[in-house]
């Protein structure tokens, strides 16, 4: 029975750690920028994970690694709001989900492939970012851009009760945000600052509730334009909050974690561009240290294009 009650443990910790969620800690360059009036993008993507998730020192749990491989598609449109730009995009991803560890001496592992969570964004620049045509955009110049959005996450994964360990998440979140972004020759650098809310999982295993706290985040990109078609960024983020409770019995999980990363893009043709990114974790107070390396690809049409 103590076996059973550790290995538990073992993939609740699993669950809260690498279990694809709403992307509270994903790291986006030039969210808060501006753009053609009726552009629309199709982009496709897949990324990495791998790292250690940490668990209970007094818990005979030892070596647990995990690795999520994450494919999405996704949809947008730039927008006209009240005279300045703002997008609304739809991300739909599918993972596969595997990891391992040992307990009392003895090696287990957990597989799981589904549909995750369906996450919608809705972006609108308040300041600096003009709604403009295709024709007025050529002569734009960013100086300072305000903006707030909000990303909503649906409880629309892959879900089943008598599993710990799931690819959805079984509840709602809700993120809004503040962002800035300046420009300053051929660099831009943007900030952002952000709070995530979570629904209560009312059907946690075993017909449990399991809440979390909000969760507030901070971001800061330094991007480089070296020219049209091709731009980098040097990424970073902190995170804090967070921490959850299974009917009402609180668990030692506050995080205070921060990462960083890097992003390239580059546009391939006129309708084409391709985009690839890192991260990695700085300092992890609880949760995972992990490692992302992802790939994209971005179709874009209309406006005028």
């Amino acid at each position: 029975m103590r076996l059973k009650n550790t290995f538990v443990c073992f993939v609740c910790a699993l669950a809260v750690c690498f279990a694809p969620k709403a992307h509270t800690q994903t790291m986006e360059p030039l969210s808060y920028t501006n753009s053609p009036i009726g552009l629309n993008f199709l982009i496709a993507g897949y990324s990495y994970q791998t790292g250690n998730v940490l668990v209970d020192p007094s818990l005979p749990v030892k070596n647990v690694k995990a690795t999520v491989d994450d494919a999405f598609l996704a949809y947008s449109r730039i927008l006209d709001f009240w005279g300045q730009s703002g997008g609304l995009s739809v991300v739909m991803p599918y993972a596969w989900l595997s990891a391992s560890g040992q307990v009392f001496e003895q090696q287990r592992t957990v597989d799981r492939t589904g549909l995750s969570d369906l996450t919608m964004k809705l972006s609108v620049n308040l300041y600096g970012a003009p709604a403009l045509s295709l024709k007025d955009f050529a002569n734009y110049h960013q100086d300072w851009i305000f903006g707030v959005s909000l990303t909503v996450t649906a409880p629309s994964g892959q879900y089943i009760q008598s599993k710990l360990v799931n690819i959805g998440t079984n509840r709602w979140s809700a993120k809004p945000e503040v962002g800035v972004s300046k420009a300053v020759a051929p660099w831009t650098f943007e900030a952002a600052a952000g709070v995530t809310f979570y629904t209560d999982n009312t059907e946690y295993f075993g017909n449990n509730t399991r809440h979390q706290d909000a969760l507030f985040s901070v971001q800061g990109h330094a991007i480089y334009n070296f020219n049209r078609k091709m731009w980098a960024a040097l990424d970073g983020t902190y995170y804090t909050g967070g921490r959850t409770s299974v009917n009402g019995n609180l668990d030692s999980d506050l995080q205070s974690n921060s990462r960083w990363g890097g992003t390239y893009a580059y546009s391939l043709t006129r309708h084409n561009s391709a985009k690839l990114y890192f991260s990695s974790g700085v300092t992890a107070r609880t949760g995972s240290e992990f490692r992302i390396y992802g790939v994209g690809w971005q179709y874009r049409w209309g406006a005028g294009l």
